[in-house]
């Protein structure tokens, strides 16, 4: 992605060129990077987290935050980004939607694709969490010494 915006930067300053398609190429890429990697990320726990109290509590604590947090955050978002997208992207792909713009990529409709399966990637992370967070609540039997 840096590359091809450098190229453009080059092409349309050094040489007065452009092309549409490339340009838009840096949307495609950009698209694909934080869509697809963000349930790759919040598995990582590499997500933006305000963690004021969070940082400072017991694993089980944590826990059960986050149970909490992907069940009623998580779930019900992702399935409504689901719900929502649907149809928006069903009618794109009926369309073949392509580029607006003279010379445009053809792809629109591959890249509004996109929109459903990050929810389904985030809701599979999202099982991931919760199975997580319930082992580490069974494994955490306090034992008396």
């Amino acid at each position: 992605m840096a590359l091809t915006t450098f190229v453009v930067v080059v092409l349309r300053y050094g040489f007065n060129l452009g092309w549409v398609a490339l340009q838009e190429s840096i949307q495609y890429q950009h698209a694909f990077v934080f869509m697809l990697f963000a349930a790759h990320a919040l598995g990582q726990d590499e997500h933006v987290r305000v963690d004021i109290f969070y940082r400072h509590w017991s694993g089980k604590q944590q826990a059960w935050v986050n149970i909490f947090g992907t069940i009623a955050f998580l779930f019900p978002v992702c399935m409504s980004i689901v719900f929502y997208s649907w149809s928006y992207v069903l009618e794109s792909w009926r369309l073949l939607e392509g580029s607006k713009e003279a010379g445009g990529l053809p792809l629109v409709f591959v890249m509004k694709s996109l929109i459903p399966a990050f929810a389904v990637l985030m809701m599979l992370q999202g099982i991931a969490i919760v199975l997580r967070a319930m082992q580490s609540l069974l494994n955490t039997t306090e034992r008396a010494t």
